[in-house]
């Protein structure tokens, strides 16, 4: 079940009933419109919508996102129950950094998606895990992500480790709860922080009003605790060459806490300008090279490093260059 802000009528569990009122910037878009009202329901996922029929304006089906929407307008959002994606293994490459009967630990590329979602139902970690393992993850973890302990961003790189047992998924999930799982990352950052070192401890949640950005959010308004650990690596001029360490995981937490220390991850163009000094970065120059955990059986430490993408260590190469 979708759940919706207080003042929005819920009329079943996936339809949805909103009122255009006087004092809302209005006339305005029908897709604009509807992804502000229903603030869990993003502008793309609206547009989708809007085209499969699921939208009534006054009645009537809107095919048309551009409708503009006025004061007495009736809208009926009907949300379908999603359709679980069909996963087929597949058999992509992966580079695994360790691996035994109950767990593995990957380095995982740029560009790839950790499990399917709109838009990415083939070619996702998932469904490499899938041909990889085999049957061995079958139950563990639910069907449509299995074995995954915690995620990286698309274009973030690095080591991550994936559960092949029920009970090593709860011994890992649980390290990770209790902060007990050090994960450790470099990253590039534009600027050059005056300390050698700090944390931020501020928290995240959803943007208000970009639903597919993050944001530092107050816990009243659905923000949660986030703790990230920072220290300088190198100096590189006007930017830096930094170690993150991770108290907590939410979504974005390094790339948020960057820019609100005002030190954005290089290429990140969701929180930055996404510059990166000519050299093609495929994203954020974020790297998770480090993954230290206690083992669900033995309970020996195993750690799992990931040596930095060339792409980064170009983009290094050329900021020692610049210095020069």
């Amino acid at each position: 079940m979708i759940e919706f802000a207080p003042e929005v009528t819920i009329i079943s569990e996936q339809t949805i009933e909103r009122i255009a009122e006087a004092g809302q910037p209005l006339p305005e878009r029908l897709d604009r419109w509807v992804a502000k009202q229903v603030g869990e329901l993003s502008r793309a996922r609206v547009q989708k919508l809007i085209e499969q029929g699921e939208v009534r304006l006054n009645g009537v089906v809107c095919d048309r996102k551009k409708e503009m929407v006025k004061v007495g307008d009736r809208i009926l959002i009907t949300v379908p129950e999603a359709t679980p994606y069909e996963l087929i293994p597949e058999d992509i490459p992966l580079n695994v950094l360790y691996e035994d009967d109950q767990l593995l630990i990957i380095n995982k590329s740029a560009g790839m998606v950790v499990h399917p979602a709109p838009g990415h139902d083939s070619g996702t970690l998932v469904h490499a895990l899938l041909a990889h393992c085999g049957d061995q993850l079958t139950g563990v973890g639910g069907v449509q992500r299995p074995g995954i302990v915690h995620r990286l961003d698309k274009n973030t790189t690095g080591a991550m480790v994936v559960a092949k047992t029920e009970m090593a998924l709860h011994s890992l999930q649980g390290q990770i709860q209790a902060k007990t799982a050090r994960r450790e990352y470099l990253g590039l950052i534009n600027g050059a922080p005056s300390e050698e070192r700090g944390t931020v401890n501020q928290p995240v949640g959803r943007h208000p009003k970009h639903r597919k950005k993050m944001t530092i959010l107050p816990v009243e308004q659905g923000g949660r605790e986030a703790v990230t650990h920072w220290k300088v690596v190198e100096r590189l001029g006007n930017y830096t060459l930094m170690h993150f360490q991770l108290e907590t995981g939410r979504t974005h937490q390094i790339r948020v806490h960057s820019t609100h220390l005002g030190y954005p991850i290089v290429g990140d163009s969701e929180y930055g300008s996404g510059k990166s000094l000519g050299v093609k970065v495929p994203g954020q120059a974020l790297h998770a090279f480090r993954l230290t955990l206690a083992h669900p059986v033995t309970g020996k430490l195993v750690m799992g490093e990931a040596p930095l993408p060339e792409t980064m260590e170009k983009l290094i190469l050329k900021m020692r260059s610049l210095l020069r």
